[in-house]
């Protein structure tokens, strides 16, 4: 199957690598891969074929790839109840649910986000990311849940594409963790690659990966009795990597109630509030909520603001802690 995925060269990256400016800007593919992809004649830059993959990009210039998948992948609508919080005839922002997939992969093919918008919107999506991933500009991760912009069409895309290279889109998380991240805010900045032991999972790394940046705050800490440290942290990205919140909370030394991946495993408690620990097994997955989504409107260009609720299991142990703790 021919996945074919347009990128239109903004300012920031004028001068770049074409080999790197594809590995940071489309996921799930090594930059060997792309490289051997541009050695293959499958990538054009400005209707052109380019087989040098140190070939230097500039500002404006179109760039468009053919990404062969080994067997075609036929993803199927689905209904499937979407949280929107706002729509009209360009984009769609949603609250997308703890436990959803947003796009299809490997071991999820039925019940992602994807499978939900070809049912409501069938053919009025964007195709700029390919057609396995139709109107699918930004991800996050199946136990995250929180806001997602969607786009209905090309020009769409590629706006709030080049927002995000930008790093003008504001994105806002909430989540718990265990212990005090020291100091209590700042800037996490590091390069974040894929963890040669588990190729699941990503790591920071001092000699390659891409380039990952987190502000950070801590609104607060709870000491309560008979319950470890916790603290609530809002997070702020300035990039978007594959699991960044969580890589950088374990890069400072912690990581999120409920993270079975990055997380300890199996933590034992010398002594540990019964009510707390009964909640904290309700969690199913990290507490990690993206909470607010700001970005300026494609067609408009009115400044688009928006904040979701937290999900229920994160809501109420955060509830507990507060009550405890007042």
């Amino acid at each position: 199957m021919n996945n074919t995925i347009k990128f239109s060269v903004n300012s920031q990256n004028n001068g770049k690598r074409l080999d790197v400016f594809l590995t940071e800007n489309i996921e799930n593919y090594t930059r060997s891969f792309l490289k051997k992809s541009i050695k293959n004649k499958q990538v054009k830059l400005n209707n052109t074929e380019i087989i040098s993959p140190s070939t230097r990009i500039k500002y404006k210039d179109q760039i468009t790839i053919n990404v062969f998948q080994k067997s075609e992948q036929k993803i199927i609508p689905k209904k499937i109840k979407l949280n929107i919080v706002f729509e009209d005839k360009d984009i769609l922002v949603l609250n997308k649910p703890k436990g959803m997939v947003v796009h299809p992969g490997a071991g999820n093919n039925e019940d992602t986000l994807v499978n939900a918008l070809l049912f409501k919107y069938k053919k009025n999506l964007s195709d700029l990311n390919g057609t396995l991933r139709p109107g699918i500009i930004h991800r996050i991760d199946k136990e995250t849940s929180g806001l997602l912009v969607v786009a209905k069409n090309n020009l769409t895309h590629s706006n709030l594409g080049s927002q995000f290279s930008k790093h003008t889109i504001k994105r806002k998380y909430l989540c718990l963790s265990w212990g005090v991240v020291r100091p209590l805010s700042g800037k996490i900045n590091t390069l974040i690659t894929r963890d040669k032991k588990n190729r699941q999972l990503m790591t920071v790394s001092d000699v390659n990966g891409k380039k990952s940046i987190t502000n950070y705050k801590t609104i607060k800490v709870f000491n309560i009795k008979d319950i470890p440290k916790i603290s609530l942290i809002e997070c702020e990205l300035e990039t978007g990597r594959t699991h960044q919140i969580r890589v950088h909370l374990k890069y400072k030394g912690t990581s999120l109630l409920g993270d079975k991946q990055y997380g300890k495993k199996n933590i034992k408690f010398k002594k540990i509030n019964n009510e707390f620990f009964t909640k904290l097994n309700k969690l199913s997955g990290q507490a990690l909520h993206a909470k607010t989504l700001e970005f300026v409107h494609p067609g408009t260009k009115k400044w688009m603001s928006f904040n979701s609720d937290l999900p229920g299991s994160f809501k109420k142990i955060l509830k507990f802690l507060e009550n405890l703790s007042s």
